[in-house]
């Protein structure tokens, strides 16, 4: 739905992206990585502390990083690779470059102050972290 390119959005669909089961890896991953917190209780998802910060700079830094067409884009280029249209050394270096241009613009960014002000206000919305026992 959020993918408006019909050529891509039937990319996702054939490559298994989106479906129950993909979804429900990709949550037990963030559960495990403490990104999310589920309510047993209630059974409601919301983000941790450190899944807002991390958010926050990709949102910041890398926006296309959250947009599914980057996605079905890359699952497009693995067909080009499988269809033999382009070799996986022409789908790697795309790839290196686009990871390599985007590093190179987040390490020239200086954005920690504007991340800091997005730190604070997400704090505001958590408990402090509990100390474990025998540390200070």
């Amino acid at each position: 739905q959020l993918i408006e390119d019909e050529e891509l959005r039937a990319q996702i669909k054939g490559s298994g992206i989106g479906t129950s089961a993909t979804r429900a890896e990709i949550l037990k991953k963030l559960f495990h990585i403490e990104y999310l917190n589920l309510n047993k209780k209630t059974q409601v998802i919301t983000p941790t502390l450190l899944g807002e910060m991390i958010y926050d700079v990709v949102n910041c830094s890398i926006r296309s990083l959250l947009n599914p067409e980057l996605t079905a884009s890359w699952e497009k280029g693995l067909t080009y690779v499988a269809e033999g249209s382009i070799t996986p050394q022409e789908y790697m270096d795309k790839l290196e470059n686009f990871i390599r241009s985007r590093t190179e613009q987040v390490m020239g960014n200086n954005f920690q102050y504007a991340l800091r002000q997005f730190y604070d206000l997400a704090a505001q919305n958590y408990p402090p972290p509990k100390t474990k026992k025998g540390s200070k």
